[in-house]
């Protein structure tokens, strides 16, 4: 067992990045406490879309920190389900948002498990480095009882990459505070090539004597528990200990994320700009036009003309 005792141990809202022993299985282990509550906390959604949002929150967090370049990761589940739509981003830098769309607290409380909330539908996965950057986007079915599998099915089919991923999601409270949202998650990949050219496929590990190392840590990785991801007092430093500590651990710096939206009333206003002025009355409400960011719930409200007035 090799355990980096120089990394400090992570707190909430942060992603540990690992590496076990000398091989190519290398993963993330994403806590998420206040940011989560945050932006959950902004919705009110019925248990179930929370937990939805947050697990796809845990997801984009994992995901967007690997990334080697400043831009954004998108991911969308989309389905015909009593939750029509889930989004999540990671902007470069540790910006996390997240929402959902949903039938009604009713329809959503009559279903269990994500494939029954989301129904059919696909998974998408989209790359934006910015606008001098063509994006890239995969798109997958929706498969498997949990969002995990979901994901896991979407490595496997559009990226070919080996994955496993557990992910919790759960309210708890300290003696005397409120409950909160809180959400873990872990996800172990097989990367040949790090470092070079990635080769994909699971021929790749048919061939390479990587094959037991890779079995053993995804085995490991589905002992996983929810408790052991949500609960405060488990760090992720200890956590990546029990699952690996007879093959070694390397553990890299925790990386920050933080609840952040992009909104902005004079974005909205250059999109009001683009419309005519009668166009422009008719989205008139109470003597001005009102209009809702869908991820952090901001309301901003403009004049008749498009004019920025107040935000709240």
């Amino acid at each position: 067992m090799s355990e980096n005792t120089n990394t400090p141990v992570a707190e909430d809202d942060t992603v540990v990045p690992f590496q076990v022993g000398e091989t190519a299985v290398r993963g993330r282990v994403v806590r998420l406490g206040g940011a989560l509550d945050e932006i959950l906390q902004a919705h009110k959604f019925p248990d179930g879309v929370s937990e939805l949002v947050g697990e796809a929150a845990c997801l984009v967090a994992m995901m967007g920190t690997a990334l080697k370049f400043q831009g954004k990761l998108i991911f969308q589940a989309q389905g015909d389900g009593p939750v029509s739509l889930v989004v999540a981003d990671y902007i470069a830098g540790g910006a996390i948002r997240a929402t959902a769309k949903h039938a009604g607290a009713q329809a959503v409380s009559d279903s269990a498990g994500a494939v029954a909330l989301l129904g059919k539908g696909h998974i998408a996965m989209t790359i934006d480095q910015g606008p001098e950057m063509e994006r890239y986007q995969g798109v997958t079915p929706i498969e498997g009882a949990t969002l995990g599998a979901a994901a896991v099915s979407y490595f496997d089919q559009s990226e070919q990459i080996p994955t496993v991923v557990k992910l919790a999601v759960g309210r708890l409270s300290a003696p005397g505070e409120p409950e909160r949202w809180r959400a873990g998650g872990v996800m172990v990949q097989f990367m040949p090539g790090e470092g070079g050219v990635r080769e994909r496929g699971e021929e790749v590990i048919m061939k390479d004597i990587d094959k037991d190392v890779w079995e053993r840590a995804a085995a490991f990785i589905e002992t996983v528990q929810a408790d052991e991801l949500l609960d405060p007092a488990i760090s992720q430093n200890t956590l990546l200990y029990r699952l690996f500590h007879e093959d070694g651990v390397r553990v890299y710096d925790p990386l920050p994320v933080r609840a952040a939206c992009g909104c902005n009333a004079e974005t909205i206003a250059a999109v009001l700009s683009r419309y005519t002025l009668e166009d422009l009355k008719e989205m008139v409400e109470d003597k001005f036009i009102k209009v809702t960011c869908e991820f952090c719930r901001k309301d901003y409200r403009f004049s008749p003309s498009g004019e920025i007035l107040e935000t709240t």
